[in-house]
């Protein structure tokens, strides 16, 4: 890992470390660092000001996802949901939990805890996330019994069964899955005959979209809500 890295995951913004490396204040084996970019491991012994620098700070945030953004720390091509952290929040070694595709909105994490993610992802918690959804035609008659019994893509992949609960103009609906394939809601609608256009992921779990949160806006978990992703 390189130094900064590893400085970071303890609570030392960039700024803060290239300062400290100048001033001559952070040793890793007891040689004065150098260079930001150098290896430090599990193994080294690293100090700022002779004192370790505590253990990591792990960080997870809640960021309510806007349209337009790709899932992922960086592209040639697009804005991602790191362009809308605050400045704060971007030297931190977050990386999103999953994925909302381009179109879709709503309840994305942010995380430095490997930890977590892999908690959050692993294929076996089966951990339920719930959307909301429009389409352009009214669904057919036979997608509640669908969901319900485990649709099966055109190329033959199955799925689990799933929660929905589709309203009585039978254009928006609530879906509840327990896996995570990609753009398994849509692909679903599409398996019943319908089009997905809007897309807004509430709740991972336990944990739902803070309704105050606007769209592009952050907030950090409370203990209390990391507490219903780790249940």
């Amino acid at each position: 890992m390189r130094l900064d890295h590893y400085l970071r995951d303890r609570g030392y913004d960039r700024a803060r470390t290239r300062q400290l490396i100048v001033q001559g204040r952070i040793t890793v084996n007891g040689r004065t660092a150098e260079q930001a970019a150098m290896d430090c491991g599990a193994g080294d012994t690293v100090l700022v000001d002779g004192q370790a620098p505590g253990p990591a700070v792990r960080l997870t945030i809640m960021l309510n996802k806007p349209a337009g953004y790709v899932t992922a720390t960086a592209s040639d091509t697009d804005a991602t949901v790191m362009d809308l952290l605050p400045a704060a929040y971007r030297d931190r070694g977050l990386f999103p939990v999953g994925r909302l595709d381009k179109a879709s909105e709503g309840l994305l994490l942010l995380t430095n805890d490997g930890t977590l993610c892999q908690r959050i992802l692993r294929p076996e918690t089966h951990l339920p996330k719930t959307y909301f959804i429009r389409v352009g035609r009214p669904f057919p008659a036979d997608t509640e019994t669908r969901f319900r019994t485990g649709i099966v893509f055109p190329d033959g992949t199955p799925c689990r069964p799933a929660e929905i609960t589709i309203s009585t103009d039978r254009l928006t609906a609530l879906v509840t899955i327990t896996e995570g394939k990609t753009h398994q809601v849509r692909r679903m609608a599409a398996a019943c005959g319908v089009r997905v256009g809007e897309l807004k992921r509430l709740s991972i779990g336990a944990l739902a979209l803070d309704p105050a949160l606007a769209p592009g806006a952050v907030r950090e978990l409370t203990e209390d809500e990391l507490a219903l992703l780790q249940a």
